[in-house]
């Protein structure tokens, strides 16, 4: 496993799909260890495409990316991926999801099936541990994935709109379940979201995408993450309105 002091850094990345304009254009970006680090910005602005670049999943046209000194040229198993989906295996239970990365690679013991039961009691769902993912709920199935994502330990987590499509209530705790585990880890994270409010609470930094390129980042420091009570904080309401200025387009264009 790579040293957790390592940082993730992308340098003059570029991306073009094939017969495409490009996607991407000498977008820079680095994460300290320990940095909880979400893009924000609108649809088709390069947000997820930058984060499959991050996780070794697409190879940029040019630039690099690297982690600490080491180039990245695919997919790392120093790297957990959660997606905008939950994307369960329907035939394993709860469980042997959770498991999946570590029974790729080598056989399941049983300290890897008690660790697994840690992350599921830690989000409060280790009583569905046999249960499968048609007898779950989203939020349910969402904390799976993300006890999956980090079964392994990775240092690092990239994460595209994982909770997009839970209600909100659900989606506050998840966010409070996936501050306390990456915390506890000493995860890096990079995540993706059209949530602006969502990107305050979580972030330690917000980076603001605009046609391929990182127009601006903000450092994120609001009082009383640890206690839950940041949300609305009048800090948090100011970063929330300085993110979304910079989001807004030029005068005289239109928002797509």
């Amino acid at each position: 496993m790579t040293d957790r002091a390592s940082a993730l850094t992308l340098r003059q990345v570029d991306f073009a799909y094939p017969g495409d304009a490009p996607t991407l254009q000498g977008a820079d970006l680095s994460l300290a260890p320990g940095d909880f680090h979400c893009l924000v910005g609108r649809s088709g602005c390069g947000k997820t495409t930058l984060l499959k670049i991050a996780a070794g999943l697409l190879r940029p046209t040019s630039g690099c990316v690297a982690i600490g000194d080491t180039p990245l040229d695919g997919p790392s198993r120093q790297i957990g991926f959660v997606f905008q989906t939950p994307s369960l295996l329907e035939w394993r239970t709860a469980l042997d999801n959770v498991l999946l990365p570590v029974s790729l690679h080598r056989r399941v013991t049983a300290s890897d099936r008690a660790r697994a039961m840690d992350l599921l009691a830690l989000m409060g769902i280790d009583a569905h541990a046999n249960r499968y993912p048609c007898q779950m709920s989203g939020g349910q199935q969402s904390r799976v994935s993300l006890a999956r994502a980090l079964v392994t330990q990775p240092p690092f987590l990239v994460m595209d709109e994982p909770f997009a499509a839970v209600d909100a209530i659900t989606r506050e705790d998840l966010q409070n379940d996936l501050l306390r585990l990456t915390h506890a880890q000493g995860t890096t994270v990079l995540f993706v979201t059209h949530d602006i409010a969502e990107a305050v609470y979580l972030a330690s930094h917000v980076s603001v995408m605009q046609s391929g390129r990182i127009t601006r980042s903000l450092a994120i420091d609001v009082p009383d993450r640890a206690c839950g009570n940041s949300r609305y904080h009048p800090l948090a309401i100011r970063h929330c309105e300085t993110i979304k200025a910079a989001l807004a387009p030029p005068i005289g264009t239109v928002a797509p």
